[in-house]
């Protein structure tokens, strides 16, 4: 869980990189999805993992086409607006966003514990934003990869129940990758360019977001989950953020101030309040 996390905190770093190297957000995530649905589907096939039928198939090709796909545009897009860190940070309001979806669409407890936290939380998220680094724009879009990724986490929970991850990691990101593909084309239809990677830097980078930070990253999170259950599991992934803004410390010099470590630091501990809770309840 933490070599998943360390992969999945890396991810903007690539990005920002790959941006610096000339390449666009098509070129980022079209040769993103189709090298990870490939691999995915290698280590899928190896392990003997069961195929899923063709509804659920249709399910989680929606699950991709759609919600993974809209989820990475802004995301991706918000990088180039808002510092690494601050993105990273943003998009971990999920967790509080989905208590809350789970409670109104299937029907989870918010218990007292569940509601304080998400006041904390949205405490410490608008330290973050005002302590970060990025534009309006930035932060909007940070904030709606964040609600789209908890509706995806909500729609795709009873789909996930039902299929093996892999299998269903694989279909997904076939599905991500055939969308991407379809804008693609459209934008070179309509003669807008697309800029895919030209140079090592830029293969180096999208190579990284591809196998690193979403095959290793998907690979090790479910083989870690099998092993330590879903609140462990989820109070590790917190270390996701911490990596992020780290690396983009290091790597690219990004400044952290104090009021936005502070803001991180309750956006994270209150990730792990409402794991723990789970696990209580």
């Amino acid at each position: 869980m933490a070599l998943s996390a360390a992969a999945f905190g890396a991810m903007p770093i690539f990005a920002r990189q790959a941006y610096a190297a000339g390449v666009d957000l098509t070129g980022i995530l079209v040769p993103r999805f189709a090298l990870a649905a490939l691999v995915l589907a290698l280590i899928a096939w190896r392990s003997g993992a069961r195929r899923p039928t063709r509804r659920q198939t249709l399910a989680l090709v929606a699950l991709g086409g759609i919600g993974y796909v809209t989820q990475s545009f802004f995301y991706f897009t918000a990088l180039q607006h808002a510092s690494a860190g601050l993105v990273a940070l943003l998009l971990y309001a999920f967790p509080f966003i989905v208590a809350v979806l789970a409670a109104i669409f299937l029907r989870e407890r918010l218990t007292a514990r569940r509601v304080a936290a998400l006041f904390v939380a949205s405490g410490g998220l608008a330290l973050t934003i005002g302590g970060g680094h990025g534009s309006a724009l930035g932060v909007a879009l940070g904030l709606g990869a964040a609600l789209v990724y908890s509706v995806y986490i909500v729609a795709g929970t009873r789909v996930m129940r039902e299929v093996d991850p892999l299998a269903a990691s694989s279909v997904v990101c076939a599905a991500a990758a055939a969308s991407y593909t379809l804008l693609a084309l459209a934008r070179s239809a309509l003669g807008l360019p697309v800029q895919m990677p030209h140079d090592a830097a830029g293969w180096l980078n999208v190579g990284a977001i591809a196998l690193v930070s979403t095959v290793v990253a998907i690979a090790a999170f479910f083989y870690g989950l099998k092993r330590l259950g879903a609140s462990l599991t989820s109070v590790l992934s917190t270390l996701e953020p911490v990596v992020s803004v780290l690396l983009a410390a290091i790597v690219l010099g990004e400044a952290v101030t104090p009021m936005q470590a502070f803001g991180g630091a309750l956006v994270i501990g209150t990730a792990i309040w409402l794991a723990l809770d789970q696990r209580g309840g």
